[in-house]
């Protein structure tokens, strides 16, 4: 069952949080392997998808943002665009769009920053936007300060937080076919919580930044939490971990999230919206679109669901509603 546990250091700015997706991976894997015209992820795609969905379920539950956490990757490599998306509920869902071939030893460079053009963009979409609110993106690229490649993902969204919220970060990920977690150490804020969801730096945050690699508690922490290798995380119970690396440390835990009330998978695709989209085309695209298949039919990427409009749904969609014919009963 997938679970994400949050806990504090006692008496140090410190804290932290472990997400195992085990059901909830497996779920958005399944739902990719099933998919006829794709087939299943390459292991490296999918080792990167599911460390990208651990990574936007701890940012989410790590800021308490009510709305949606869009993390994406894209590039120039065969994975054009990888997204991974994580909600407030802790729902999550995940897909990546794959040309040409991916080799099996490929790793984040191959898959998505050939040229070292590459970028992650984080995206925070309020669930109740306010009039004329638009969503908050940052964007990062996926080189170091001396314009190095990044080996992993980790490391990507590592500089991204030291950039957004002036605060040191630790993500250790892994992810295989069975299992996506991962593993987040920060320094707590001295004052103010950052600037993430896009307020701009002031000397609110001056003080936070003022401390970027200077204390010995966080430090020392992040020494062990970086000890935790791709295998003790992927197969070691949460408990397990916690004393493997912090057993010298008191920790404060938190109820853990599980079951209903942890991470899962979820959908938020709807024929109305697909609905939205086609009318979004214009009466003159769809009509052309129906002539040449005879419908039109809308696959969503995430979870495989399959929406089909004939030609008298799409007249419809473009009809007055005082003028629609009452909706069919049977679901196409």
């Amino acid at each position: 069952m997938s679970e994400l546990h949050k806990f504090l250091f006692d008496g140090l700015p410190v804290r932290g949080m472990v997400v195992r997706l085990t059901d909830a991976w497996q779920d958005i894997l399944a739902r990719r392997a099933s998919n006829t015209a794709t087939g299943p992820y390459p292991p490296p795609v999918a080792e990167l998808l599911g460390e990208m969905a651990a990574a936007a379920m701890l940012m989410q539950a790590n800021i308490k943002f009510n709305g949606a956490l869009i993390l994406q990757v894209f590039g120039d490599g065969p994975v054009k665009v990888a997204v991974a998306e994580a909600k407030a509920d802790l729902s999550v869902r995940a897909t990546a769009k794959v040309v040409g071939d991916v080799a099996a030893d490929a790793r984040l460079p191959d898959l998505v920053n050939a040229s070292n053009a590459g970028r992650c963009a984080i995206t925070l979409d309020p669930k109740d936007k306010q009039p004329g609110q638009q969503p908050y993106q940052g964007v990062v690229p996926l080189f170091g300060d001396r314009g190095e490649k990044l080996e992993r993902l980790s490391d990507v969204l590592q500089h991204y937080m030291l950039q957004s919220e002036q605060l040191d970060t630790t993500l250790v990920l892994a992810a295989n076919d069975k299992v996506a977690a991962g593993l987040l150490i920060q320094r707590m804020p001295v004052k103010g919580e950052g600037n993430l969801e896009g307020t701009a730096r002031s000397d609110r945050n001056q003080a936070n930044e003022d401390q970027i690699g200077r204390n010995e508690d966080y430090n020392r922490i992040s020494i062990l939490a970086s000890s935790l290798t791709r295998e003790e995380l992927l197969t070691l119970d949460v408990d397990t971990i916690l004393h493997r690396l912090f057993w010298e440390e008191k920790l404060l835990r938190f109820e853990p999230h599980t079951g209903a009330l942890g991470p899962r998978f979820a959908c938020t695709c709807s024929r109305d919206r697909v609905a939205g989209m086609i009318r979004a085309l214009g009466t003159e695209e769809a009509a052309e679109i129906v002539a040449e298949r005879g419908d039109v039919e809308v696959g969503c990427d995430f979870c495989g669901r399959q929406y089909r409009f004939d030609a008298v749904d799409v007249v419809q969609l473009f009809m007055p509603a005082g003028d629609k014919l009452p909706a069919s009963p049977v679901m196409q």
